[in-house]
């Protein structure tokens, strides 16, 4: 299997309990005993390198002194998630429909492990894959969901809905608010990127669209932010 690196001591901290490492780089001064304690106890190979190598294993991006080598994000399958939601009442499901932002992939991905949901569905094209940033925003919540990447988005809805799935899409010229369903049925919730929303043809084979009512001066909300405060409001319907 190929590997990537990913960097960041909380998505670090993470993969060192949940996942395989192969080595973790250290910059030469080092000294957050907790994650080098965790290393040791797991006996982990690791190294202490400069500031330009670890430059160089991120990409530039915001180390914080920790890059570590594993293996490259495996996908799920549709048919897993189906099948983790069959053992759950009312399981929910997040489709997304061109987040290309991997910094707002990697809070989605964030809330939807703090929201339980059982599985994330992105397509091939035009929507950003996990990258070394997406886990690095996540936090380490990438290592808990599970995320399947399909051809089609409008195909997978009509499989979900004849396994009994409802589809709710997020759009801001809905008639009816996010708080007005009961959300008492397994949930495919739909959510759009930021520019351009959902896709007309993938919003049209929704069987509900709500919207988020806005009180200020912006009309519309980053896509992380939206998609936290449906998968919130769904999972405490659900809690009634």
């Amino acid at each position: 299997m190929q590997k990537t690196y990913i960097y960041g001591r909380n998505t670090i901290t993470d993969a060192i309990k949940n996942i395989k490492i192969y080595h973790i780089y250290f910059l030469n001064d080092f000294k957050d005993n907790k994650i080098l304690n965790l290393v040791k106890n797991k006996k982990i190979e690791f190294s202490y390198v400069d500031s330009n190598k670890l430059k160089q294993l991120s990409n530039n991006g915001n180390h914080q002194g920790v890059v570590a080598e594993i293996d490259r994000f495996e996908y799920s399958s549709l048919q897993d998630i189906i099948s983790k939601c069959k053992k759950i009442k009312n399981p929910l499901i997040l489709i997304l429909d061109g987040i290309t932002d991997p910094m707002n992939f990697g809070a989605i991905i964030r809330s939807a492990d703090a929201f339980n949901v059982q599985g994330i569905i992105i397509k091939k094209h035009n929507q950003v894959m996990v990258t070394p940033s997406v886990y690095k925003t996540s936090t380490g919540a990438i290592n808990h969901v599970k995320i399947a990447l399909v051809t089609n988005l409008s195909q997978t809805l009509e499989t979900l809905k004849k396994e009994g799935f409802w589809s709710v899409g997020s759009d801001g010229n809905a008639q009816i608010s996010y708080q007005d369903l009961k959300y008492d049925f397994p949930c495919a919730l739909v959510v759009g990127s930021e520019g351009f929303g959902i896709s007309k043809l993938l919003l049209s084979r929704c069987d509900y669209v709500v919207k988020i009512d806005m009180f200020g001066h912006v009309n519309s909300l980053n896509a992380s932010v939206a998609c936290g405060i449906l998968l919130s409001h769904i999972k405490n319907c659900n809690k009634k």
